[in-house]
């Protein structure tokens, strides 16, 4: 069955039909994606999104879910329909100990939707140049969910807001969303940058502690 996130019901009411229909245990990721479909790639980065938005994610998810919204932002990117090499079509997803962060990331869900202006700015949400920047930003967003920091709060989670709000802002042409997810991934890179500078001050200072540097 194929979402689609141009339907009456709100964004929340969408996701939370999508968490029902889990399976227990566990499915594949390509099974995950086949029930969004290509015309569902914004409301499937969203769903990707939620189990990040709580401040430690689980661990192993952001790889293969980050690798998912990469390839979502390269298609948008390209105008061509999603494709999923079959190792990560494969990647098996533990909907069990996925469901309750879900349930949980739909708070911002909905907090969003209460800030969110559809036709807000429709200029910097989509088309030309614009486009062009938003999209590269989106996958920006989607390799820095990738990071190898998923161990440190919000490391994940300021990421997931990033993409969370450029899905928004795309389906709904909210510019100010858009600029909200810009802002977020460069709060992102700051963060980073603090915790990779503040780990090799960490490091030189082992380094002279134990006379070897």
């Amino acid at each position: 069955m194929t979402a689609d996130p141009l339907a009456d019901s709100s964004l929340r009411q969408q996701l939370l039909a999508m968490i029902a229909r889990l399976p227990d245990g566990s499915m594949a990721l390509g099974d995950l994606l086949d029930q969004f479909g290509n015309d569902g790639l914004l409301l499937l980065t969203i769903f990707l999104t939620l189990v990040f938005l709580i401040p430690v994610s689980i661990p192993g998810v952001s790889t293969a879910f980050g690798a998912a919204i990469l390839l979502v932002g390269l298609s948008r990117l390209r105008g061509k329909p999603l494709w999923l090499p079959a190792r990560l079509r494969g990647r098996s997803i533990p909907t069990s100990r996925l469901r309750p962060a879900l349930d949980r990331g739909l708070v911002w869900v909905r907090r969003l939707e209460k800030i969110s202006r559809p036709q807000r700015l429709p200029a910097l949400a989509q088309g030309g140049m614009a486009g062009v920047i938003n999209n590269l930003a989106f996958i920006l967003a989607a390799l820095l969910l990738m990071a190898p920091f998923g161990f440190v709060p919000f490391s994940n989670t300021l990421p997931a807001i990033a993409l969370l709000l450029f899905a928004i802002g795309f389906l709904q042409k909210d510019g100010g969303a858009v600029l909200l997810g810009h802002l977020a991934n460069i709060a992102t890179i700051v963060y980073f940058s603090v915790l990779i500078g503040g780990g090799g001050l960490a490091v030189k200072e082992m380094f002279k502690h134990f006379g070897l540097g």
